[in-house]
């Protein structure tokens, strides 16, 4: 091989030699780009993944369809406390017949049962004050026909039971307060434990005097033909506007 051609394949393989050192940092930049690209795509795709258990937007979590208000048909009851030495009723035994009356007449029309005790230390005291009961509930509108008397055995010889009035009319219930199916301590699920909104719907129940007024509204009443014939007199014959009250507050 002549000098000319050794020289040229020298002067090759230095230039080669040079392309390759200079382009070592450019890949070496390029590798790791290439790698944080991927890296932050693969935590991307894990965002865009499936929705987990946290996701709050479409989990279904109302009290009012856990803890529902239902209008059922139930027993209410009334106990007026009687002392073995009572010969009539109290001012208080009264008011409580007359609420339990006004009870009955806007939630039945069925019978009322007036239960006395049999063997407490009361029961004659009892059976005397019945009569009075009677009378009492016939006063507030309730028809004789309607009121049966009865009895009960009272639970122990030194219990001195009451006088029970009872009937069976429409009431609103819920379910029973108190109730952890879940161990709210390891539940990640971002959701309202079980027993929350219990105690609001059971005090809403508790308080609704008509428990027809949930089901349907009532009817309305006819119009005070009076009174809407002052307010819309007030209107044509009154001369503030808005401008006249903002002013007039603001001079305060």
């Amino acid at each position: 091989m002549s000098g000319e051609a050794s020289a040229a394949m020298a002067q090759n393989r230095d230039q080669a030699m040079a392309f390759m050192n200079s382009t070592t940092p450019r890949l070496a930049i390029s590798r790791a780009l290439f790698l944080t690209a991927a890296v932050s795509m693969a935590i991307l795709s894990g965002c865009a993944g499936p929705h987990d258990q946290l996701t709050t937007g479409g989990i279904p979590d109302d009290y009012r369809a856990r803890h529902p208000i239902i209008v059922t048909e139930a027993e209410q009851a009334v106990d007026i406390p009687v002392a073995s030495t009572d010969r009539r009723l109290t001012i208080a035994q009264r008011d409580l017949i007359r609420g339990f009356a006004a009870n009955y007449i806007s939630r039945a029309s069925g019978p009322v049962y007036v239960l006395s005790p049999e063997g407490s230390p009361n029961s004659a005291a009892a059976y005397q004050l019945r009569k009075q009961v009677r009378a009492e509930l016939a006063s507030r509108g309730i028809a004789s026909s309607k009121i049966i008397n009865t009895s009960y055995a009272a639970a122990g010889a030194g219990d001195a039971a009451p006088i029970r009035l009872s009937f069976t009319g429409t009431t609103a219930i819920t379910t029973q307060c108190g109730q952890w199916p879940k161990d709210i301590s390891n539940d990640f699920a971002n959701q309202n434990y079980y027993n929350f909104g219990c105690a609001s719907q059971n005090n809403l129940a508790a308080q609704v005097a008509n428990p027809e007024d949930l089901v349907a509204p009532r009817g309305m009443t006819p119009i005070d033909a009076q009174r809407r014939n002052n307010a819309i007199q007030e209107y044509r014959t009154t001369t503030s506007t808005i401008e006249d009250v903002a002013s007039s507050d603001s001079s305060f």
